[in-house]
């Protein structure tokens, strides 16, 4: 691992300049429809991965309701476009300012909650959520779903294929990365983290950790209600069943094995999770029991995620064996 910080710090922007062409190319060198059909997944799932990264990982908290704002984004873009006939850009903009405004309500009646306290009253909203879609026929047509989506059009060009689709969500998680690297650059980003290191230090001096959880949880909320946006428009068709808990567990696994705190580590884990679960579809029910084996392994071998610190358990384990054998040599040679 020091090896590959050590050659990315030396190339780094040869690296990412490999990077760019390749994910530029794609599309070119792999057109068949399924793949691409693979690509747009993990394309929506770097975004919801990147959103759910700026709770758990930036300000320290660990939400596992994600499905919840998921759900919020994705319905109330099928409504308005269904229902309203609105277009893509405004149902877009709508969209995520509805999720960003129920993060900032959510992160004030549990800005004084913290650890487990936290995390069930996140699952319980999240839940309540999809009771609400499930159970509210009249407006979102229960257990049936919603069909029939409309295409996205930009500029009066309509999105046909996958490929189209491609572009356009990596273009908009580009931007995502974009704001999210300025955001941790400014105050607010600053704030946040001092608030993960140590709240009771950042309350000494003067930070308002209730104003700051609810910035947090409204680019939270946006980013992920941005995520279900774009699932609706893609899939045409959205229903209760495609925000189970399951679902936010999948996404905050995706953090948490590409590594928290990290611009990049969401991206790889969403990456590398994505592509587990499309290549164990064909072992049903028991590609669930690899995929968490997979989980389990990384949270062993390496729990701050394949992109963190390098004090991992079996780094630990190598470096305590030769200060035991140092540590003996000494009282040998003292005796």
């Amino acid at each position: 691992m020091a090896k590959c910080k050590a050659f990315y710090q030396r190339y780094k922007r040869l690296v990412w300049a490999a990077a760019a062409a390749a994910v530029l190319a794609f599309p070119l060198l792999f057109p068949q429809e399924s793949v691409m059909t693979i690509a747009v997944r993990v394309l929506i799932y770097m975004i919801l991965a990147s959103g759910l990264n700026i709770a758990n990982g930036y300000i320290g908290l660990f939400n596992i309701g994600s499905a919840g704002f998921m759900c919020i984004g994705a319905y109330a873009a099928a409504l308005l476009s269904t229902r309203l006939g609105m277009s893509f850009v405004p149902t877009l903009l709508l969209s995520v300012a509805l999720t960003a405004g129920v993060g900032a309500l959510l992160a004030f009646p549990t800005s004084r909650f913290a650890g487990f306290y936290f995390s069930i009253t996140t699952m319980g909203f999240s839940e309540i959520v999809r009771l609400t879609a499930l159970n509210w026929v009249s407006l979102t047509r229960g257990s049936n779903g919603i069909h029939s989506i409309p295409k996205p059009s930009i500029l009066g060009f309509t999105l046909q294929t996958s490929t189209h689709y491609y572009y356009m969500i990596l273009l908009i998680l580009l931007l995502v990365l974009f704001c999210i690297r300025r955001i941790l650059r400014s105050r607010v980003g600053r704030a946040w983290l001092s608030i993960r290191e140590n709240p009771d230090a950042a309350r000494s001096l003067g930070v308002p950790i209730t104003l700051y959880k609810s910035l947090n949880f409204m680019v939270m909320g946006l980013i992920l209600g941005l995520g279900g946006c774009l699932m609706a428009y893609y899939y045409r068709y959205i229903s209760p069943e495609m925000f189970q808990i399951d679902n936010g567990h999948q996404v905050l696994a995706m953090v948490n094995l590409g590594g928290l705190g990290s611009i990049a580590g969401p991206l790889m884990g969403a990456a590398i999770l994505s592509v587990c679960m499309e290549a164990l579809r064909t072992m049903a029910e028991y590609r669930m029991i690899v995929y968490a084996l997979i989980v389990l392994a990384m949270m062993w071998l390496r729990p701050q995620g394949i992109v963190g610190a390098t004090n991992t358990v079996m780094v630990q384990r190598r470096m305590a064996k030769p200060a035991k054998k140092g540590r003996q040599q000494k009282v040998r040679g003292g005796v």
